[in-house]
């Protein structure tokens, strides 16, 4: 993955508050707290992680499958094109 180092610093805060958020529903499952409200806490986390991966994705076109398809041959970019038709059919 390219990512800049702006990028990076920017992926490790996100995913460190999510999993701060992940140690909040478990301590709310441990303290038997309300299901509705630990069920809000697990769908924001999904929310997070959600983000997160949009944003990866974002960078994986602009960076990886841009940089092949200006400069790898046909098949290096039919290889490109198909990995991330199965990257997106994983989340569809």
């Amino acid at each position: 993955m390219q990512l800049s180092k702006d990028k990076r610093q920017d992926f490790r805060s996100r995913l460190s508050r999510i999993e701060g958020q992940v140690r909040g529903v478990q301590r709310m499952v441990e303290e038997d707290r309300y299901c509705g409200d630990i069920l809000d806490q697990i769908h924001s986390v999904q929310q997070a992680l959600k983000s997160v991966e949009r944003k990866i994705i974002r960078n994986h076109l602009e960076t990886c499958l841009t940089s092949t398809v200006q400069n790898g041959d046909k098949e290096a970019r039919q290889e490109s094109y198909d990995e991330f038709m199965d990257l997106l059919k994983k989340r569809i």
